[in-house]
């Protein structure tokens, strides 16, 4: 049997695929919430979670394993449109 251990990249990808998943179910957690107290306090994790996903991804990018692809102008001109007219009906 061969023992191949994870690279650091690895490691490091797992983890961030890791925060995605936790930060979406504590989201979904916090939107369910009718406590007001409990929700404060499932905001506070949530917050905490994406912080730690925010700073793997920082360093994965630093490192150069981790590079998503820039949004095109039309792409970016046309959410800013659609989004835009959500507001103005508010």
């Amino acid at each position: 049997m061969q023992n191949n251990p994870m690279t650091d990249k690895e490691i490091m990808t797992d983890v961030l695929t890791s925060q995605k998943h936790i930060t979406g179910t504590y989201s979904l957690f916090a939107n369910e919430c009718k406590n007001q107290e409990l929700l404060n306090d499932m905001m506070c994790i949530l917050n905490e979670e994406h912080t730690i996903q925010h700073n793997v991804f920082t360093e994965m990018e630093k490192r150069g394993w981790y590079a998503p692809p820039a949004a095109e102008q039309q792409k970016i001109n046309e959410a800013k449109t659609k989004f835009e007219g959500i507001s103005a009906t508010l």
